[in-house]
C-alpha cells in the first residue's frame, strides 16, 4: 500500500484495502479476546487470595462477555469458504398450499430481516411478488455485510412449518413449506460466461413493497436465461439501467451456483454418495402446535424458543451447521 503506483488500479487497490481491514479486524478481535482472558486470570488469582463480593460479580460478568466473544471468534474461523466473506443473495419461494405457504414465506422474510438487522447488515429487497391474499409469492433480497453469505448458506433448503392456521375458520393444523436459496454476490474477479444472445430481457412496472416510483414507470427488469430457464428480476432501483445491472449480477450468481452444484454432484457421484436435492431436502422444521420446537435435520440442533427464532435468533443454528459441515469434511 506504500508503493507509489498503488492507486494506478483503483479496483485492485480497493480490494487490497478491504482484505487488509478484514485481517486487521481478525487480529484486533484476537487481541481483545486475549486481553479479556488475561484480566480474568488476574482477577481469579486475586479472588483466590482474598474473596471480594464486588470483584466476584465483575469476574462473572466479564466471564460471560468473554464466552460470547470466544463463540463469535470461533464461528468466524469456521467461515473459510472462498466466498464466505461475500454479501448474500437470498430468495424465498413458497411451496404448494396457496395462502398458507405464502404467509410462511413472509414470516421467513421477516426472520432473516431481523437477523440481518441485529448484525447491522443492510437488507435490500431486489424483487418482491406479493401473495394473492397474504404473504409473498416470491422475494429476492440482498444482504450486505461481512460474512453474510458464510452465515446464511446454512439456510439453503426447504423449511417446514406446522401450526394452527389463522386462515382456516375451523382452526385446523396445517403444514406449509417454503424453499430458501442462498447465493454469494460475486465481484468482477469471478468470471461467469454469459452470452447475450441467450438472454430475453423484459421490462415492466414495479409491483413490490415500498418505493415512490412504483407503478409510475416501466423500470423493473426481468431477465430469462434461455438455455437454463433461470429467471431473475429487479425492481428495487429507480432506473431501468440500475435494475438491469442488479438483475445481471443476480443472474451471474445463479449460473455460478448451478455450475458449483453440478461439480458437487459429479464429485459426490464419483465418491459413491447421493446428494439430496429438490423439495424433498427439508433442512428444518418449525413446530408451533401441538408443542413449540424448531429443529435442524442436519445438525440436530433444536430449541423450544420458537418466538426467538422467528425474531431472528439464528446463531445457534448457524454455528451448529458450520460445526456439522466441518465434521462432514473431517470425519473422525
Amino acid at each position: 500500500m506504500g508503493e507509489p503506483d498503488f492507486w494506478n488500479d483503483q479496483n485492485a487497490a480497493q480490494t487490497l484495502i478491504e482484505e487488509n481491514n478484514l485481517l486487521k479486524d481478525k487480529y484486533d478481535n484476537f487481541k481483545k479476546l486475549t486481553d479479556h482472558v488475561d484480566n480474568l486470570t488476574v482477577t481469579l488469582e486475586l479472588l483466590e487470595t482474598e474473596f471480594d463480593a464486588e470483584m466476584q460479580g465483575e469476574f462473572e460478568s466479564e466471564l460471560e462477555e468473554t464466552g460470547q466473544l470466544l463463540r463469535d471468534y470461533r464461528l468466524e474461523l469456521l467461515l473459510d469458504g472462498p466466498y464466505d466473506q461475500n454479501n448474500a443473495i437470498l430468495e424465498i419461494h413458497p411451496g404448494a398450499g396457496g395462502t398458507e405457504s405464502q404467509d410462511w414465506g413472509s414470516m421467513l422474510l421477516r426472520m432473516y430481516t431481523r437477523w440481518a438487522e441485529q448484525r447491522n447488515f443492510k437488507v435490500t429487497i431486489d424483487d418482491y411478488q406479493p401473495g394473492d391474499v397474504a404473504g409473498i409469492n416470491s422475494v429476492s433480497v440482498r444482504i450486505t455485510g461481512h460474512n453474510a453469505y458464510g452465515y446464511l448458506r446454512s439456510e439453503k433448503g426447504v423449511h417446514r412449518l406446522v401450526r394452527l392456521s389463522p386462515f382456516d375458520s375451523a382452526g385446523r393444523r396445517h403444514t406449509s413449506f417454503a424453499s430458501v436459496d442462498v447465493m454469494p454476490e460475486l465481484d468482477d474477479t469471478v468470471e461467469v460466461d454469459i452470452n447475450t444472445d441467450d438472454l430475453r430481457v423484459d421490462v415492466y412496472r414495479s409491483s413490490g413493497a415500498g418505493g415512490q416510483h412504483i407503478n409510475k414507470t416501466s423500470s423493473a427488469v426481468r431477465i430469462t436465461h434461455l438455455p437454463t430457464g433461470v429467471v431473475v428480476a429487479s425492481q428495487a432501483e429507480r432506473s431501468q439501467l440500475q435494475n438491469r445491472v442488479t438483475a445481471m449480477n443476480m443472474l451471474r450468481a445463479k449460473l455460478f451456483e448451478l455450475e458449483e452444484e453440478k461439480k458437487a454432484q459429479e464429485k459426490a457421484a464419483l465418491e459413491g454418495n447421493q446428494m439430496e436435492i429438490g423439495w424433498g431436502s427439508q433442512i428444518r422444521s418449525y413446530v408451533f402446535h401441538p408443542y413449540s420446537m424448531v429443529k435442524d435435520h442436519r445438525s440436530n440442533f433444536e430449541t423450544a424458543n420458537v418466538q426467538g427464532v422467528m425474531d431472528g435468533d439464528l446463531d445457534g443454528f448457524i454455528n451448529a451447521y458450520l460445526q456439522w459441515k466441518l465434521e462432514q469434511k473431517n470425519p473422525q
